[in-house]
């Protein structure tokens, strides 16, 4: 049993201090925010992840778990301390490492006697020095840094602590290898490798693990957008090139852009950090730019088929980035209600999960309902930019019925090409031929 602090209880630092408490250890969780600790408190949890509510619950009732606004009380109690603290991108697309740095710098005068203190938040190349020099200016004991990035999937984030695919140590002090070694065996009893490697390495791996699966992802988006051109169909490309077992079938799914909080931030922190050395990641400049554009492909189709959108009514079905998340960052929905909006049109949304995220973000600007179904009164065409388990299979007679005209254009793929031309709907979705049974007027 380890006695464990995590400042911060955001999406990666709740997560983690759920997850370290379920296998047995004493977890105390830090926030400045006194009403988010007081609902913590209370066995609420701040952010939507399925499966946490559970363990969250169980680890409260079990009191290996607690929380507290106050930095020192959880300094005093724990001998590992996770910085699970946000690193926003600034308008230079750099990470800001503003909260990161203010609490090592807190942490130095603090301390009262060995802590190994672990970033785990999404970090430039570096910051472990940085992060150390802030403490050292004020340590009076000794202490050990550590880079243990993350690589939790929104909507899988329970399952990946819990059973990650590997973990990543970032220390070149010994002491400190085997107290971490230590902290996750429970969760590499399967075999998942545990990497030891040096601080930079580690702070590395994680921004190069997103980018490449950032690139795959824009790559097959750039395919599809061809095969619109020239007649192919990405479901059997895809199928063709993920049967390649140097390439695989994860991340080749087609869409309207990535988002989130990890993949736009950390793709573009990469570019910035090559920049400062003088290195062009040209590729993965690339990348950022074909994923803006992806974003709005879905309304350039829409303005195609229908012309002037001044005075229209679209349904919106999803607004969080990916579905099994609330969260609304850097999704492909704020981009494609802006630009409907910005052409006189107006958007009608649901969404299972992110509808209260996206009111407090730009509620002035779309229309929210309690079922999918409620949009589709008196709008044009559906769009559908999150592809929610509800909206796989819905009822299609009750869509065709409700829309002005059977129109769908679909971000995400998810319905059948002659499904839907048999029931009569004119659908048009990414790298795939568009369906019409009717001719437009």
């Amino acid at each position: 049993m380890k006695k464990i602090a995590v400042v911060g209880t955001g999406y990666v630092g709740l997560v983690t201090g759920t997850c370290f408490a379920e296998t047995g250890n004493q977890v105390i969780c830090v926030d400045i925010d006194e009403s988010k600790v007081e609902k913590m408190r209370n066995g609420e949890v701040p952010i939507y992840e399925p499966h946490l509510d559970v363990v969250f619950e169980r680890n409260i009732n079990a009191k290996r778990i607690s929380f507290t606004t106050n930095l020192k009380e959880a300094i005093d109690f724990a001998d590992i301390v996770f910085l699970a603290l946000p690193t926003p991108p600034d308008e230079d697309g750099s990470a800001d490492l503003s909260y990161v740095l203010k609490v090592a710098d807190q942490l130095g005068k603090i301390m009262t006697e060995y802590k190994v203190i672990v970033d785990k938040s999404t970090v430039p190349v570096g910051t472990a020095e940085k992060v150390e020099a802030a403490i050292q200016k004020h340590a009076t004991v000794d202490f050990s840094i550590v880079s243990n990035p993350e690589f939790l999937r929104e909507g899988f984030a329970v399952e990946d602590f819990l059973n990650p695919d590997r973990v990543v140590i970032g220390t070149s002090d010994e002491r400190a290898v085997k107290i971490m070694r230590e902290l996750y065996k429970p969760f590499i009893r399967d075999g998942h490798p545990l990497i030891v490697m040096d601080e930079k390495s580690a702070e590395l791996t994680k921004y190069a693990a997103n980018s490449f699966l950032a690139t795959k992802i824009t790559f097959m988006n750039e395919m599809a957008n061809f095969c619109e051109v020239v007649g192919a169909n990405i479901d059997k490309v895809r199928e063709g090139v993920g049967s390649d077992s140097r390439i695989g079938h994860k991340f080749l799914y087609s869409g309207i852009g990535f988002g989130g909080s990890c993949f736009p931030k950390d793709v573009s922190a990469l570019v910035k950090s090559g920049l400062e050395v003088d290195y062009n990641f040209e590729i993965i400049k690339s990348v950022l730019d074909v994923n803006e554009k992806q974003k709005l492909v879905l309304v350039d189709k829409v303005k195609s088929y229908f012309g002037d959108l001044s005075g229209m009514q679209f349904a919106l079905w999803g607004l969080a980035f990916k579905p099994d998340t609330d969260d609304i960052r850097e999704a492909s929905s704020l981009y494609i209600i802006e630009a409907l909006n910005a052409a006189g049109a107006k958007v009608v949304a649901y969404d299972p999960e992110a509808m209260p995220n996206v009111k407090a973000a730009i509620g002035y600007s779309v229309g929210f309902v309690g079922n999918q179904y409620d949009a589709l009164k008196n709008s044009d065409a559906l769009l559908i930019a999150t592809e929610w388990s509800a909206f796989r299979t819905p009822d299609f007679d009750r869509v065709k019925d409700m829309l002005n005209e059977p129109v769908i254009f679909d971000g995400r793929n998810v319905y059948d090409l002659e499904e839907m031309k048999n029931r009569g709907f004119y659908y048009n979705s990414i790298g795939r031929r568009t369906v019409s049974p009717f001719t437009k007027k």
